[in-house]
């Protein structure tokens, strides 16, 4: 929406973030805990993946802050850029925690 009203199309760069943030997560998780099935010790792979996450979280908040201190885009657009990604986050968060499956033994 944010490019569409102000006729600058860099905050699409944003959507990358959203696309590639869970991928991490998807690819490290996979491959962490192999060794002990007690385990809760998840070991450094998905630690990686977490902060690879984390890493492209921040970079979606903070882009648009970025391009509009470079003045590449305008305030009003870093601020819907920046609404969008709360909306798009919290939608997340909200759904995984919804539908979390809890253990009851």
């Amino acid at each position: 929406m944010s490019c569409a009203l102000y006729g600058n199309w860099w905050p699409l760069f944003v959507v990358a973030t959203y696309v590639l943030a869970p991928l991490p997560n998807a690819i490290f998780g996979r491959y962490a805990g192999r060794d002990d099935l007690m385990s809760d010790y998840q070991g450094g792979i998905a630690d990686a993946g977490y902060f690879l996450t984390g890493l492209m979280i921040i970079t979606g908040f903070c882009l648009p802050i970025v391009l509009a201190h470079a003045g590449v885009i305008t305030v009003p657009a870093m601020a819907m850029s920046i609404s969008g990604g709360l909306l798009i986050y919290g939608t997340i968060i909200s759904y995984s925690r919804f539908f979390a499956e809890e253990d009851d033994f």
